[in-house]
């Protein structure tokens, strides 16, 4: 199967509009094929799962992410796991 262009593959985009995953799973996985649309599930879960270990590791937090998340990391106190 030839690899989407970027054109095909921005529809799948689930930026802030998202469709529901039900509404968009379907129609991926007839344009993609079994094998694709496996591997593309396969890369995302992977992701979203590595991004979290890291974070959970006490890897220090990016610059650009400190002033965007502070509201949420007072909330919860997670800058108290640092000491």
């Amino acid at each position: 199967m030839a690899s989407p262009t970027a054109k095909s593959s921005s529809r799948w985009s689930m930026g802030r509009s998202a469709r529901t995953w039900s509404s968009w799973r379907k129609p991926a996985r007839r344009d993609l094929g079994d094998a694709a649309f496996v591997d593309a599930c396969a890369a995302i879960a992977s992701f979203n799962a590595v991004v979290k270990l890291a974070d959970g590791t006490g890897i220090p937090i990016e610059d650009w992410k400190v002033e965007r998340t502070r509201d949420i990391r007072s909330a919860l106190a997670i800058d108290a796991y640092r000491e």
